[in-house]
């Protein structure tokens, strides 16, 4: 009778430290939403009609600007952000490409083709998070509803634009009411507003200034929503945006194929950059032509494109790349007709600080008060593998040092 009762006081004292570790494991998990506001430049935040952010700012870590890769664009901006990568490294090298030698497309609209994994060549974070035991969840991220089950998060919504801002708000407050075994300790929110007005109506607009008012009324109802169910302390909160926005105008623009016209080139993107892809003996004769009517832009080869650009390596980026100066756009005889209904643009050297987003950070992770200068995109992947202390992947291009000196010791 002793042996037995001695059995049991062992097994309970066995299931409780069981018990009380698991707890102890899910409790040490930190809990961190990445919010993006798409298109919100580095300076909205200095129009004094953003009380909400601004309180963060006072609160958290913010820095001066948080600097895109190159183009600065959305979808290869998200996914820089998401996997520590330069978009050459990545894969998704614009918002729209593809391979014409398999005539294979990739663009941000063709629901099927942001599915296909073939595209991604880096891992977003959640799939590192979920492979290290961290559950994740994305309401609203490019890249995050692959279908290869293996590299999406545990939970997800497919995009809906026209989905109400406060029921996404909703959406991630009823994830973290899930029971604790549950509960995604990693989550991913985007908003499109001054992405949209920017391109629409230009930066400095009534409807722009709206935009920056409702996302910080967002914020504010986030944060709100977190002091209702009693985490507001225990929640570390990243806001970014993707890239900013310039205005730009009809005066304002280049026909390059105009320029080389007879010579059948392949052309890809427009407005702020544009590739080309000539006949391969006609190369360095469309280069040269091009070359010689340099006026507000800069041409390069592939082979030639600046280091700093970090985008010459991935073979779907064609032969000749043009980046026009700040303002400017570039067209082809077919493609300008958004010309007529876009007073705003992205997309232009990443360095132009008109291309900087924000980064703002909150929580028990962070430094309180801190201010930093300019911060790069794809450090925020190494950063949050240091929040989570799990490891990253070693073929980033994010460096930790850029930016581990914003969270608290």
């Amino acid at each position: 009778m002793k042996k037995i009762l001695s059995a049991l006081f062992v097994l309970s004292l066995f299931i409780t430290s069981i018990s009380f570790s698991q707890s102890k494991t899910a409790a040490g998990k930190p809990y961190l939403i990445l919010i993006s506001f798409d298109g919100f430049r580095w300076d909205y935040l200095n129009r004094n009609i953003t009380p909400n952010l601004n309180k963060m700012k006072l609160e958290g870590t913010s820095a001066l600007s948080l600097r895109p890769a190159f183009p600065s664009k959305t979808f290869p901006n998200h996914i820089s952000i998401i996997t520590g990568m330069y978009t050459e490294n990545h894969g998704i090298i614009s918002n729209s490409f593809g391979d014409y030698k398999q005539n294979d497309w990739y663009g941000m609209s063709d629901t099927s083709a942001i599915r296909n994994s073939k595209w991604y060549l880096g891992e977003a974070f959640w799939e590192t998070a979920e492979r290290q035991g961290i559950t994740t969840a994305s309401y609203f991220w490019p890249g995050s509803e692959l279908h290869l089950a293996s590299r999406k998060p545990t939970y997800r919504e497919q995009y809906d634009h026209n989905r109400p801002y406060e029921e996404r708000v909703d959406g991630v407050i009823d994830w973290l009411k899930l029971p604790i075994e549950k509960r995604p300790h990693f989550i991913t929110l985007y908003f499109h507003d001054t992405d949209s007005f920017g391109h629409d109506y230009g930066t400095d607009s009534p409807e722009v200034n709206h935009a920056i008012q409702r996302l910080d009324g967002i914020a504010g109802l986030l944060f709100t929503k977190l002091d209702e169910i009693k985490m507001r302390d225990s929640v570390n909160v990243i806001i970014v945006s993707d890239h900013g926005m310039t205005n730009i105008s009809k005066e304002r623009v280049i026909n390059i194929e105009k320029m080389i016209d007879g010579y059948k080139c392949r052309f890809n993107d427009d407005g702020p950059f544009m590739q080309i892809e000539p006949p391969k003996e006609k190369l360095l004769e469309v280069y040269n032509i091009i070359k010689k009517n340099e006026n507000h832009y800069k041409v390069f080869l592939k082979t030639e494109m600046p280091a700093y650009y970090h985008y010459n390596k991935n073979p779907f980026i064609y032969s000749i790349i043009i980046v026009a100066d700040i303002g400017w756009s570039l067209i082809a005889n077919t493609k300008n007709d958004w010309l007529n209904k876009t007073k705003g643009n992205h997309g232009y050297d990443n360095n132009n600080l008109d291309m900087h987003g924000i980064f703002l950070a909150a929580g028990p992770k962070f430094k309180k008060g801190y201010r930093t200068g300019t911060v790069w995109n794809v450090d925020i992947y190494p950063l949050l593998c240091k929040i989570f202390d799990i490891y990253p992947r070693s073929n980033i291009d994010g460096l930790l040092e850029r930016i581990g000196f914003i969270l608290e010791e």
